[in-house]
Formats: C-alpha cells, sequence, structure tokens
C-alpha cells in the first residue's frame, strides 16, 4: 500500500503518492487554513479515483483523525443551527467552547480516542417534531456534538475517495468490488 492508502489493483503495482494523507503532524490549523487543507486532499482524492478507476483508499479514516479534518468539521458542525441542541450527553457547542481546553483540548481528545480506536458513537436524544400541518409527529435522533464532528470529518473523505467520473462501472460493481482492503 502506498503513502495516502491508495493501491492500484491494476498490475498489482503499489502507487507512490506526492502527498500523504496524514503526515502524522498534530499541529492544529485554524479555521480557514483546515478549510484549505480539507479541500485540496477532496480534490486529490476525487483525482486519483477518476484517474484509476481500480484504486482503492484503504485508510481514508486516517483522515477522519487529520487536525485539519477535525478542525474544518468542528467549524461546520458550530455554525449549523443544530449547534444549541445537546445530544444524550446534554453537551453542547457553547458547552464545549467553554470547557478548560476548549475547542482544540476537546479535538485532541477526539483524535486520540479516534486514532486509538477506543471512539464509540453514543446512543441519540430521540425527540418528537410535528411533521408538516398533518399535526402528526415523527421521531427525530439528535446525535452528540462528539458524533456530529465525527461524522463531518468522515463526509468530506468519503465522498471525495469515492467520486468516480460519469463513465465508471457502479460502486457495486465488480470492477469496484476488487477494493477488498477498504
Amino acid at each position: 500500500m502506498g503513502k495516502g492508502g491508495s493501491v492500484s489493483v491494476k498490475e498489482g503495482n503499489v502507487m507512490s503518492e506526492d502527498a500523504p494523507g496524514n503526515p502524522g503532524a498534530v499541529a492544529w490549523p485554524d479555521d480557514y487554513t483546515a478549510s484549505v487543507m480539507v479541500r485540496r486532499m477532496q480534490a486529490k482524492l476525487h483525482r486519483w479515483a477518476g484517474e484509476d478507476l481500480s484504486r482503492c483508499f484503504g485508510d481514508l479514516f486516517n483522515l477522519v483523525y487529520d487536525p485539519a479534518f477535525l478542525v474544518h468539521a468542528f467549524q461546520r458542525v458550530a455554525v449549523n443551527a443544530g449547534a444549541k441542541t445537546a445530544g444524550i450527553d446534554g453537551v453542547t457547542v457553547a458547552q464545549v467552547k467553554a470547557r478548560e481546553g476548549g475547542e482544540l483540548g476537546f479535538l485532541a481528545q477526539l483524535r486520540d480516542s479516534l486514532k486509538s480506536g477506543e471512539y464509540r458513537p453514543a446512543g441519540v436524544r430521540q425527540v418528537m417534531i410535528p411533521e408538516g400541518k398533518s399535526g402528526k409527529f415523527r421521531k427525530l435522533g439528535i446525535p452528540t456534538v462528539t458524533d456530529r464532528v465525527v461524522q463531518a470529518s468522515l463526509k468530506p473523505a468519503v465522498v471525495a475517495g469515492n467520486s468516480r467520473t460519469p463513465s465508471s462501472p457502479p460502486m457495486g460493481s465488480s470492477a469496484a468490488a476488487t477494493c477488498t482492503s477498504a
């Protein structure tokens, strides 16, 4: 497997990459820099996926705990209207920011938990919300801030890594199914 965890199944060769997915740096970028870094990695993953349809991205999980992805994810969660809503643990984004260590302390703990494999998602808080003007209600699950950040960090890696060109086979086809390490 090459740097960044991508492998070309074609001819069994491992393809080297011009940039690793997570070089191991623990420097926490500012919001703008994190956004730029995430977009650049998304562009690379999209380009690599389109250039070699047999390429497998076996370690996209490394991007989930990458400092830039976590900072970007936290900012997306913080500006969302649901930031004021607590999950089952009763914690809001404002409370995370107010804790000792603040946002970066929270993200450092989350990164360690993800990296070590100790992270486990919590249950969701269920509330009943009105469903249109019918007078009926439906259940809505509200994840914890921690789980929302993990989901927001996962999304750009998975979406970009699984993007294919319009002429590529569907992800469930045999050409795409050759990737067993993902």
